[in-house]
């Protein structure tokens, strides 16, 4: 899948969301933020895991870390019952690959998380379904989206 299908699905579903097309890959949260012209806070990573084999996208800004073990207590299973998606897995469930992964219209239905810190900016530019594409939404549209499913995940500094 592409930016296209992505753009398709924005237009089926009536999602308030654009697609930006940038004139190169930004391979990193930094890069992305700098060529858009925003805080790296506002860049948003959409990561898959394999929670007892069943697939979880959790969203988080893409500066964080994501705390493994807190997702793995949230999700009330154990920590080596939490796995991150292979490229391969990534592709196949989402339908897009690595690096360019949206919060949402993949491949199949996704049970989605929501880093709470996400929600605490203005607007948020996710994976535009190409490496060289990104999305730009508010939280809320994106909440309204992926459904109200949000959880305290990034590892914060002492």
């Amino acid at each position: 899948m592409t930016a296209v299908d992505l753009q398709q699905y924005l237009h089926e579903q009536q999602i308030a969301a654009q697609i930006i097309h940038l004139p190169s890959t930004t391979l990193t949260v930094p890069e992305a933020a700098d060529v858009l012209g925003v805080s790296p806070d506002q860049i948003i990573k959409s990561v898959l895991f394999l929670a007892e084999g069943e697939p979880l996208l959790v969203i988080s800004c893409g500066v964080a870390r994501i705390a493994w073990k807190q997702l793995a207590d949230w999700l009330g299973i154990s920590r080596r019952r939490l796995k991150t998606g292979t490229a391969d897995q990534v592709l196949a469930i989402t339908g897009y690959v690595v690096g360019s992964v949206p919060p949402f219209g993949h491949r199949h239905q996704l049970r989605t998380v929501v880093e709470t810190a996400v929600l605490d900016q203005p607007i948020i530019y996710g994976g535009g379904g190409d490496v060289n594409a990104l999305l730009r939404l508010t939280p809320g549209e994106l909440q309204r989206v992926v459904g109200e499913e949000t959880a305290v995940l990034a590892e914060r500094e002492s």
